[in-house]
């Protein structure tokens, strides 16, 4: 007999009597603003109930890309299947958190919401039959602090897998993964990562709006266990010259029913014409999407050619420096077979990412679109006239070139609505002006005296 489905006063009664079983006092409504900061509002457990049905008001005038000043009264609604108890936070009287919609005073979806943006996306590839499954990576560094200060030191001197005692950080991976799993997510693995002091952990792949909420979790939890350790945690894309950077590979499905439509056994790579359709959206639309997935100033120093961040639009199975990779198939694994976008960093909004990774694989199945040949080897070696006979173009080179293909882009407009394409293009536009007229330290280091 099929299980029924619970309703939503069922899970609200749920979600209350689970709340007074873990003797919670405070609850924290989380969110975030579009350009991937993580907000919240605070309440006591006496005003979740009434949280949970109608929702609780907030002024949204003063969160970026949201309402104006005259606009300002907003909602935000708990989603119950987000509750979880801070695993960080005093036993006595303890803290829940939950994941919040933003909805208008009349009680409809905020446009300019990223997780509605994502629904929004996941709505279209269900009517097209499909769910939409996503596996991010991401990817950190833990500096120590001098002097009270926060600077960019390295926690330890480890590289790529090396355990303790190189790898100073394993006790804090640990904390950071008995957290996360107290949070009810599940920790697939963690370790160190190429650079000193960098870090991943990976939380095993769901459906994609889960997974953009684990995204968000993922950053706050390691920020507070960090903090804990007397480190600090930053998602930064670069924040040292000469060593690898951080990044946020995504790997993303889609499935019908419990099928993976990206396999099909009799193609060499395992994938169906489907998923080469997606990845041919993916490739034909990453440039107009760059200021998305990869969002900031500091994100184009991390795409450079040299420290496996890809710059050069093309896909391939065993190849790292190609934009879009086809992880090599395990035999009885079909569920597994997917396609990683390696372009995106921790920097971006998770939601805003997804939809528009989605809008455009979906683009791609619609017009059944083919991508070119596979390109196998290290693109990092070729040269231009290589480029130019496999017709490999390139991501954008500064925020400023990204965000001028994204004005340009109808497709970004449709992905992300009129009101945050908008929003965010302006605050974008109004970042990289300020980072262009700033006079830096490598300038005056490098002019002062010789001119």
């Amino acid at each position: 007999m099929a299980k029924k489905k619970m309703g939503d006063k069922d899970k609200i009664m749920n979600v209350l009597n689970k709340a007074e079983e873990d003797g919670v006092k405070f609850v924290n409504l989380m969110f975030t603003d579009i350009m991937g900061g993580i907000k919240s509002v605070t309440i006591t457990v006496e005003h979740l109930e009434s949280s949970l049905t109608d929702g609780t008001w907030f002024d949204g005038s003063s969160i970026e890309g949201f309402a104006r000043i005259h606009e300002s009264d907003m909602i935000l609604k708990p989603d119950p299947d987000t509750y979880a108890v801070l695993p960080w936070r005093p036993t006595e009287k303890a803290e829940a958190r939950f994941i919040a919609d933003v909805l208008t005073p009349e009680g409809t979806p905020f446009e300019g919401d990223p997780r509605y943006i994502l629904k929004r996306a996941i709505a279209e590839a269900e009517k097209m039959g499909y769910g939409f499954y996503t596996g991010p990576e991401l990817e950190f560094f833990l500096f120590k602090p001098e002097n009270g200060k926060i600077v960019p030191v390295p926690h330890d001197v480890g590289g790529y897998f090396d355990y303790s005692a190189r790898d100073l950080a394993s006790d804090v991976r640990r904390d950071i993964t008995i957290a996360l799993e107290a949070l009810g997510m599940r920790v697939e693995m963690s370790h160190h990562e190429v650079a000193a002091g960098q870090h991943e952990i990976d939380v095993r792949y769901s459906d994609a709006l889960r997974s953009a909420d684990n995204s968000i979790t993922l950053k706050h939890t390691v920020k507070e266990i960090a903090t804990l350790h007397g480190l600090y945690a930053t998602f930064m894309p670069k924040p040292i010259y000469g060593i690898n950077g951080s990044g946020m590979h995504t790997h993303q499905s889609l499935f019908k029913g419990n099928k993976n439509a990206f396999y099909d056994g009799s193609d060499k790579y395992h994938l169906s014409d489907l998923a080469y359709s997606y990845i041919a959206g993916i490739l034909e639309h990453v440039r107009e999407m760059s200021a998305v997935l990869a969002p900031t100033v500091n994100s184009y120093k991390r795409l450079v050619p040299g420290y496996e961040a890809p710059v050069y639009i093309c896909w391939g199975q065993r190849n790292r420096s190609a934009l879009v990779r086809v992880p090599r198939y395990s035999p009885g694994r079909d569920s597994a077979v997917r396609c990683e976008v390696r372009c995106p960093d921790p920097a971006c909004n998770p939601y805003m990412a997804f939809a528009t990774m989605l809008h455009a694989g979906l683009d791609g199945v619609r017009r059944k679109l083919k991508p070119p040949a596979p390109v196998e080897e290290d693109v990092y070696e070729f040269d231009d006239r290589k480029l130019k006979e496999k017709y490999i173009k390139t991501l954008p080179a500064s925020l400023g070139e990204a965000l001028e293909e994204m004005r340009k882009s109808e497709f970004v407009k449709k992905s992300l609505g009129d009101h945050t394409y908008g929003k965010f293009l302006e605050a974008k536009k109004q970042e990289y002006d300020e980072y262009r007229i700033a006079v830096t330290d490598w300038e005056i280091k490098r002019y002062l005296e010789v001119l």
